[in-house]
């Protein structure tokens, strides 16, 4: 008899993808990946902070920065955008269709000591970049010590 290693995370792995497979059907998208799938995808986002900045970079690939609207309303940053189906290759040549297409939105709650007039988005290599910048009084400030 052999003895096997239990690992709790892989029976963690397949408790989350049965989710996700009873949540797709539950929102009736078909669960074996062949059709398009429109308006349920949202960009995956890294966020860090910077000493002068907070970063967001999304991921936004063939998604035209003409078709993204990055706004700032009441403390929050919203990212809105839609990525279109190409319409040059018709849906009965595909063997396969993984990537979701059609709207998105992601939106951030933002802290007070960012200074949103000086907000700056950039878009390169199908990522979205966002600096917020911090407000003068928020950077930390050292301060020396005199020895007398």
């Amino acid at each position: 008899m052999a003895l096997v290693k239990y690992n709790p995370l892989r029976e963690l792995r397949t408790m989350q993808e049965q989710m996700n497979r009873l949540l797709n059907v539950s929102w009736n998208h078909d669960i074996s990946g062949e059709e398009t799938r429109e308006g349920i995808w949202q960009p995956a986002v890294d966020i860090y902070e910077t000493e002068d900045a907070i970063v967001i970079k999304a991921e936004v690939p063939d998604v035209d920065q003409r078709d993204i609207d990055v706004r700032i309303e009441d403390n929050t940053l919203t990212l809105r955008g839609e990525r279109k189906h190409e319409d040059s290759v018709k849906k009965e040549n595909y063997h396969r269709i993984e990537r979701y297409f059609g709207s998105f939105q992601r939106s951030f709650s933002l802290p007070a000591t960012i200074d949103q007039e000086h907000v700056q988005a950039t878009c390169d290599k199908g990522i979205l970049n966002i600096v917020l910048p911090k407000k003068e009084e928020t950077k930390p400030k050292q301060i020396n010590i005199e020895v007398k």
